[in-house]
């Protein structure tokens, strides 16, 4: 008779090191390359990346910029996360966050004189509406055809693109604004200030609350598991009883969903009205962020608060040092490039 050996268990403290560490190196390999050629290109490093990295704590102002950043890169990484749980890839989360953001323009336009107890629900729920509508059709197309998400969720971005100029230039054009704009929402759909100087608007909150039924929903509820389930094997799934194509519609149009909840938060916390652009870049950091953090919805919040540092450090060194802001980019992306290559790394 063979004795059964009990395996060795790791410490908490080991299983956080063995998780911190491939992401420690990657980042410092990443500003390793870049700053190399930051020095071949005859910039300061130590001085570019002390921008980067500390404008955010310098001035209570960068810090709150920070938090404003945070707010739309956090929603739009759970947008990529929740359908990535199901094995499924949505890229029309800055689609899915401009028609959202119009929804929320459109509620908060034609109902101007609602006071905030009413206005602003509607404001934030016609995000969501509309973001969740948007995703509707590929959705669809996946559940009824099996027709691959990528190319139809990648497709209504450009809709999007052109119905939020058609929105800003005929439907409600500011006529005085110097750029494709609506005309303000009403005071009531605006989101209330924590601070007033520097201004920092409540979104910040509705952003912690969805990140925390996010993370309970995917690791602490049977739909989670059944969502992670199908993600991780479709056919065992569906030998246990799992409706996957219900997976499918269901992880899209929740991501659909919080992106149009990220529009509608930039349009009543940020601008109080529809703007062409204000989607600018979402949607590419927040895949960056999703795949950084693994799927892993417990640590989209953390990766996206250091995505939005360096964001906010990359405007400081462009006006600062004269230093393209696209530098930045190109640290994400070797975070990114060498996360992946360290869990390589570590399966051999």
């Amino acid at each position: 008779m063979h004795e059964t050996q009990a395996l060795p268990q790791q410490s908490p403290l080991a299983n956080a090191a063995r998780t911190l560490v491939p992401y420690v190196v990657a980042v410092l390999a990443a500003f390793a390359a870049v700053g190399i050629l930051l020095a071949l290109m005859g910039f300061d490093v130590l001085q570019a990346y002390s921008t980067i990295l500390f404008t955010s704590f310098r001035t209570p102002n960068g810090f709150v910029q920070t938090l404003i950043k945070w707010v739309p890169l956090v929603l739009q990484a759970f947008a990529f996360t929740i359908p990535l749980a199901a094995g499924k890839f949505n890229i029309g989360g800055e689609g899915q966050m401009i028609v959202g953001g119009i929804g929320a323009a459109a509620v908060g336009i034609l109902f101007f004189d609602l006071p905030l107890p009413l206005l602003l629900p509607l404001v934030l729920l016609a995000g969501m509406i509309f973001g969740a509508l948007w995703v509707l059709g590929p959705a669809w197309l996946l559940f009824r055809f099996g027709i691959n998400e990528i190319l139809t969720t990648v497709l209504m971005n450009f809709v999007a693109f052109q119905l939020i100029d058609f929105v800003a230039t005929q439907i409600w054009p500011d006529p005085v604004a110097g750029h494709p704009t609506t005309v303000p929402i009403g005071v009531g759909g605006e989101l209330p200030l924590l601070l007033s100087r520097p201004p920092l608007h409540s979104g910040i909150l509705i952003a912690i609350l969805v990140s925390v039924l996010v993370y309970l929903y995917t690791d602490h509820t049977s739909a989670g598991y059944e969502l992670i389930a199908t993600g991780a094997n479709p056919r065992a799934s569906r030998v246990f009883g799992i409706s996957v194509r219900q997976m499918f519609f269901t992880s899209l149009l929740l991501g659909g969903a919080i992106a149009g909840l990220a529009g509608a938060i930039e349009v009543a916390g940020v601008h109080g009205r529809l703007i062409e652009g204000f989607h600018s870049n979402f949607l590419l950091l927040g895949i960056i962020i999703g795949l950084i953090a693994k799927g892993n919805n417990a640590a989209v919040p953390f990766v996206a608060l250091f995505i939005a540092i360096l964001e906010v450090g990359a405007s400081a060194m462009q006006r600062t040092m004269a230093i393209p802001g696209e530098m930045v980019f190109i640290v994400e992306a070797l975070i990114l490039i060498f996360v992946l290559l360290t869990d390589v790394v570590r399966r051999r």
